[in-house]
């Protein structure tokens, strides 16, 4: 008898800019700063149950997005949670309600600055579930560092794609 496949583990990555916790909180929250380093256009309600709304497809805004998102979880300056969509690849995968994974992402004061921790929840198990972490571990890493170059410098290499 096999055993049940298990679900994969989260996904959980820190970045820690040298700033002041206000500024670091602000390029996460703020649409205007979330444009440079995370999506193009951005609709945010920032209270529990508001928005989370990222669109990276402009001509068709729905289909690369997170439309219908909300945040679940927030503590000002301490952490945001917010449901989840992937991109196009993973559609049928984990984009219906039932099937929507957590991010939640923290900040906390350290030696060297603040500490960024994205974790992502909510896996599934089985092998498209694995190929859409593996996915989503890639993509939160080199989001997590764009957002780090555009706090430290003001300016993110490339524009934000997904």
């Amino acid at each position: 008898m096999v055993p049940p496949a298990l679900p994969p583990d989260d996904i959980l990555l820190q970045v820690t800019p040298a700033l002041p916790i206000a500024d670091v909180w602000e390029g996460l929250v703020e649409p205007r700063h979330l444009t440079h380093w995370l999506a193009p256009r951005v609709h945010l309600e920032l209270v529990e149950g508001g928005a989370f709304e990222l669109f990276w497809d402009e001509e068709s805004p729905p289909r690369n997005s997170t439309a219908g998102c909300r945040i679940l979880r927030l503590r000002d300056q301490d952490e945001i949670a917010f449901t989840w969509k992937g991109p196009p690849a993973f559609e049928a995968l984990m984009n219906r309600r039932e099937h929507l994974t957590e991010v939640q992402i923290r900040v906390s004061p350290c030696p060297e600055g603040i500490d960024v921790t994205l974790e992502h929840k909510g896996w599934g198990a089985g092998e498209e579930w694995e190929e859409a972490r593996s996915w989503h571990f890639h993509y939160w890493d080199e989001t997590l560092h764009r957002l780090k170059d555009y706090l430290m410098t003001g300016e993110a290499p490339n524009p934000p794609t997904r």
